[in-house]
């Protein structure tokens, strides 16, 4: 069985939802594969033969129990800004390209989508799915390859997902099926009604009403649930909150932040907050700087708005400063240019707490996944010991002085209060992550106990097999598409 899983928008949950539904098959002992033809996101993933993907699908396959493949989300595109982004095609960057020209190649880039597809639907014969932001963009659907084309061509079950959190979901549902071109609106098999808050009871008639205007069945309506799973875009952060915990970490918003999922783990044990440049550093006890899709742009950035001094303070305060991949680059003395990363050849002056410079002097990018052991330098990474993760990044840094970090890569200060590295993934260690807490609540007295580890994906299976009719989802390949 395969079947994609189209939003009313963007944001409707379409990940989390490809994400339960390939757990719950994968625990009814499916072999199940994720699949989104076209993502567009700077948080990305590097799988173990190097391929860079979107995190999102990289979630979906430790959902489904595999490993993430560049097949799994064949074309990803990086923003840049200026409405340019870095097109990565089967996990490898192919080139920077304005909107208007990369609408131009998607005839050929919808034929590599589909490619991969059929190479995960006949290695599993069970693929599921997502489509990109809301499915009933009318102006786009002549390049749709994310969700109108590929439907066109891969001809299975869809499902459409809707947020009733938001309000407006009658008109989200019957407004999108509307306007679907009819072949596609004959797929649609099944709707699903997510982030529901309060008592189900209460919706029942309009279930009811959606079923008569939509002509198909709602398989579920999905109870809001905060479950630790990584975010797939920047649009998440507008929904964080910070927790009120004793503990606060700062985390610089930089305009083109990337891989943000790096400092989720870190919310279990700190209120995790995201700082707009400009804003004072005074509450915060520990600063970091994360990963950028354009490190000289968001430096300058830095400086112009105050937030460089604002840096240092918290340095000379005894604050710990950390910076990973982008924000490593920028904790350096130097960044030179050129002419690859921002398009224009400079040499920029970096925050200046490490001894590091780095240089952009090729289109080449370090995707790869490594296991580093971190220095006993410090409080903080003497705690840490060995760690996995990932690099992504273009550019090369040489430490000209100082400590490295970790085994082979990054820089620290002597007291290991200030250190740098491109390792991604690096909190979502358990061990840096405590290391860390551990520090940060003993510096104020306090202790800190971890939390009891619960798999997350393990939890989302339960959430939507209570609340969706997966015998319904089942059965839309096999003959019956649910409909009443």
């Amino acid at each position: 069985m395969s079947l994609i899983v189209l939003g009313t928008a963007s944001h409707v949950g379409k990940s989390v939802t490809v994400a339960g539904i390939c757990r719950a098959l994968s625990d009814r002992g499916y072999t199940v594969t994720p699949f989104k033809a076209q993502n567009m996101s700077l948080n990305s993933y590097v799988t173990g033969d190097g391929a860079e993907i979107g995190i999102a699908q990289a979630m979906q396959a430790a959902a489904a129990r595999r490993e993430p493949s560049a097949d799994m989300n064949p074309i990803l595109l990086k923003p840049k800004g200026e409405s340019i982004s870095q097109v990565i095609v089967l996990g490898k960057p192919y080139k920077d390209l304005p909107i208007r020209e990369y609408y131009k190649e998607t005839d050929a880039l919808l034929e590599i989508a589909v490619s991969a597809y059929e190479r995960l639907d006949k290695e599993t014969g069970c693929v599921i799915c997502e489509g990109a932001g809301g499915a009933a963009e009318l102006n786009l659907y002549d390049r749709d390859i994310a969700n109108i084309r590929l439907a066109e061509r891969l001809n299975i079950p869809i499902i459409l997902v809707a947020d009733i959190e938001r309000g407006g979901v009658f008109a989200q549902l019957y407004g999108t099926m509307e306007l679907l071109p009819p072949h596609i609106r004959r797929l649609v098999a099944g709707i699903i009604i997510n982030k529901f808050r309060g008592d189900p009871g209460i919706f029942e008639s309009g279930i009811r009403m959606v079923e008569s205007i939509c002509g198909v069945p709602v398989l579920g309506l999905v109870p809001y649930t905060d479950l630790q799973l990584p975010s797939e875009d920047s649009l998440s952060l507008n929904d964080k909150r910070a927790s009120g915990s004793p503990i606060r970490i700062g985390i610089i918003r930089l305009t083109r932040i990337s891989n943000f999922t790096d400092f989720e783990s870190l919310e279990r044990g700190a209120s995790v907050e995201y700082v707009v440049p400009g804003s004072t550093l005074e509450p915060y006890d520990c600063i970091i700087i994360p990963g950028t899709k354009n490190s000289v742009e968001d430096l300058e950035e830095l400086r112009e708005k105050g937030t460089i001094q604002e840096i240092w303070k918290a340095h000379e305060r005894g604050i710990p400063v950390i910076g990973i991949c982008g924000g490593y680059q920028m904790l350096g003395e130097q960044i030179i240019d050129d002419a690859i990363e921002s398009g224009r050849r400079g040499v920029y002056t970096g925050i200046g707490l490490l001894p590091v410079e780095t240089r952009f002097s090729e289109y080449k990018k370090t995707t790869i996944q490594v296991v580093r052991q971190a220095e006993p330098i410090g409080p903080i990474l003497s705690g840490i010991g060995e760690v996995r993760g990932y690099e992504i990044h273009m550019g090369e840094t040489v430490r000209k002085g100082g400590n490295q970090a970790f085994s082979g890569e990054g820089a620290s200060s002597d007291d290991g209060m200030v250190f740098g590295t491109y390792l991604h993934g690096l909190f979502q260690n358990r061990n840096a992550a405590l290391a860390l807490l551990r520090y940060l609540h003993e510096r104020k007295g306090l202790s800190y106990s971890e939390e009891i580890y619960i798999d997350p994906y393990e939890e989302l299976a339960r959430h939507f097999e209570r609340h969706l009719d997966m015998e319904a989802i089942i059965a839309l390949n096999n003959g019956d598409d649910g409909r009443k």
